[in-house]
């Protein structure tokens, strides 16, 4: 683990340094600029920028004030813009090359000007839309449903992320609209925190107004265990929020199960959680795990329902195509594998750049029938 971090920091730092690169060779070359005064000041800008959210990632994780939460903010919405100035640069020179090759040469500074354009109103919109979160309806029907839970509401909410750039505001915001739903139970599938530094008893405090009749009920996903778990552990707690440690338990006749991230990816623990918590098949039962990785082990456990998170459903492009290759069909939504049916929520927050585009942030409301 410990060589793995660093060469993963060097693995993204290198691609930043190629992207930043891509982006001046395409300004100098479209726009013309040639005044060695400005190339200089662009070169630094761009080079500092390039190492702008590897560095306040660092930083996050150890500190939390306001200076770091700004700059861990704007270099996460520089790193989400750069995104789209990478694509918009490849649009411009594929649509630049590709007549020249014919013998029709275009004008250079009118491609920069749409394609880079476009990209910053693309990147407003998904910074807007990732503020929006969304309520989602489903309804399912599971098999051996007691009778007492038919009509009831379940409230699903996944990757809220909160940090340096979702925070006390989110929480209110988020708690307010679950109070609106009024739900019988909430179901947390991991990533409630970012796992950098963050206020953790300021962030529990607005848990204390919303408290629904059935409970809530909580699992890790992996950014809590980035480090040792403990100490988010502890602040769910205190949110009044049930943490079910590999175990099953059952909560007015529904059998509800909560496997933590580590266990959950793992094929042989996840069944063997699963064995120990010897579900009644004829009894309808309720999997909180983080990712959607092993269906058919929760499947052969005679597992109902399958309520996840994790993928965001990539949150913008083009890691929405990545996730649906990843993923396939429970990279979102309401699906089946055999006799299990698997939701998938696109989350409620937003992991490094606060973008979405294609995606939308959402709290998922289940109605049991």
């Amino acid at each position: 683990m410990r060589r793995t971090i660093p060469a993963f920091i060097a693995i993204v730092q290198s691609i930043l340094f190629l992207v930043h690169l891509v982006l001046y060779v395409t300004w100098t070359f479209f726009w013309g600029t040639t005044d060695p005064s400005i190339l200089f000041w662009l070169r630094a800008a761009l080079a500092l920028l390039s190492v702008s959210f590897v560095a306040a990632s660092l930083l996050g994780f150890r500190y939390f004030n306001f200076a770091a939460r700004m700059f861990y903010t704007l270099s996460a919405l520089w790193l989400g813009m750069v995104n789209f100035l990478f694509l918009a640069a490849c649009a411009c020179w594929l649509i630049y090359v590709v007549p020249e090759l014919f013998g029709v040469r275009l004008e250079r500074r009118p491609l920069v000007i749409v394609f880079l354009g476009l990209a910053l109103l693309i990147a407003i919109y998904g910074v807007v839309n990732a503020s929006w979160t969304r309520v989602k309806h489903i309804t399912v029907k599971l098999p051996g449903l007691p009778e007492s839970w038919r009509g009831r509401t379940a409230a699903l909410v996944s990757d809220w992320h909160l940090g340096h750039v979702r925070n006390r505001g989110f929480v209110r915001h988020t708690l307010r609209m679950l109070s609106r739903l009024q739900p019988d139970v909430l179901f947390i599938t991991g990533d409630l925190y970012d796992g950098t530094a963050a206020d953790l008893d300021r962030l529990a405090e607005p848990w204390a107004k919303f408290s629904p009749p059935l409970g809530s009920y909580f699992v890790t996903g992996n950014h809590e265990e980035f480090s040792s778990p403990t100490r988010y552990l502890d602040a769910v707690k205190r949110c009044g929020i049930r943490v079910l440690n590999n175990e099953k338990i059952a909560v007015d006749g529904l059998q509800i199960v909560g496997v933590h991230y580590r266990d959950s990816v793992d094929g042989g623990k996840l069944r063997s959680v699963l064995a120990q918590a010897a579900l009644d098949r004829n009894v309808a039962s309720v999997l909180l795990v983080h990712t959607p990785n092993l269906p058919q082990i929760a499947e052969a456990a005679g597992v109902s329902l399958q309520l996840c998170g994790h993928t965001h459903r990539g949150q913008f492009f083009p890691f929405t195509l990545i996730v649906s290759r990843i993923y396939r069909q429970f990279a979102y939504g309401l699906n089946r594998f055999g006799g299990l049916s698997v939701y998938t929520s696109s989350g409620a927050g937003t992991w490094g750049p606060p973008f979405r585009v294609g995606t939308s942030p959402e709290i998922v409301l289940i109605r049991f029938d």
